[in-house]
């Protein structure tokens, strides 16, 4: 066989991969467009869902639920934004069945059934993770800001003596609809990734990149970065900081407990096929004393 036969042989194979690759995105694509179609055309009905933690809030403050559009074009880009966020959600498992038949074949079956829980827990971690923004941190966000509007007849001071028929300054929430939209958002995508965490540390532990000994060395660096990135992702207010940063924690100590769970079975399991030495059998091992007599 000449050289360039070879090359071709070898090349054949990339070239499949790149054709399967090539139609699994194709059909990732279709299947994220029709998601958004369907979530456009009800895109009314799901921003009305948006906006039931703030008009809770206002409900108990006894204001109006009322949004407002700024902008003639505004409108049209908080329907866009719903499909996309909601086309990306209603297609993802689709999409994550594209990418588990992609990568699936490539996999021997113990690493099948390592990687396929993981890409269950995904998306289910990320679903409790918005949630828990939806119905928990958002409404008491909201009652934060909306505990700083100020109404007439209670902001202005009128001296001793003196009378004043001049009502006090009303300061009053008038929200932007996209402005909202764009906060509930970003809590949602947040809190969802945040919830990751778990998921993404005990599959590093159970590739080998991270173990639970390493974890809880750099437990201080750890809190230090979820200090910051709840001062990043969150609104400048304590409140919602402070919950981000107790769940971030949380789910991080969760992860630990995970990777010694998954360092534990692996070990049990090499013990069992005769693969793993504990610590007094290697030192009774002739290699390791001829080593330690050469040194």
């Amino acid at each position: 066989m000449s050289p360039t036969d070879e090359i071709e042989d070898s090349s054949a194979p990339l070239i499949e991969h790149l054709a399967e690759l090539r139609t699994r995105l194709i059909h990732s694509v279709l299947a994220f467009i029709v998601g958004m179609v369907i979530c456009f055309t009800i895109a009314t009905p799901i921003f009305n869902f948006l906006t039931d933690p703030l008009c809770q809030v206002l409900d108990d403050r006894g204001q109006d639920c009322d949004l407002i559009f700024i902008s003639p074009q505004e409108g049209f880009f908080v329907a866009i934004k719903i499909s996309l966020l909601g086309g990306f959600m209603l297609a993802f498992p689709y999409i994550g069945m594209q990418m588990w038949r992609f990568v699936a074949p490539g996999l021997y079956r113990t690493e099948k059934g390592a990687f396929l829980p993981f890409m269950i827990a995904s998306p289910f971690m990320f679903v409790l993770g918005a949630s828990f923004a939806f119905y928990v941190v958002t409404p008491l966000a909201y009652d934060f800001f909306l505990g700083f509007q100020q109404f007439g007849g209670e902001g202005e001071a009128v001296p001793v003596g003196a009378e004043s028929n001049r009502p006090g300054l009303s300061v009053v929430f008038q929200g932007s609809a996209q402005e909202y939209l764009n906060l509930t958002i970003k809590f949602i995508v947040a809190f969802g990734l945040c919830f990751q965490l778990p998921v993404l540390l005990t599959l590093m532990g159970k590739a080998g990149l991270v173990s639970a000994d390493g974890l809880r060395s750099v437990r201080k660096y750890a809190v230090v970065g979820i200090l910051l990135l709840a001062a990043l992702v969150t609104p400048p207010d304590v409140i919602t900081q402070v919950i981000l940063f107790v769940v971030v924690y949380g789910l991080y100590e969760v992860s630990i407990w995970l990777v010694r769970r998954v360092e534990t079975k692996r070990e049990q399991k090499l013990r069992e096929e005769g693969f793993y030495d504990d610590d007094e059998e290697e030192f009774d091992d002739p290699m390791m004393k001829e080593f330690d007599e050469d040194e």
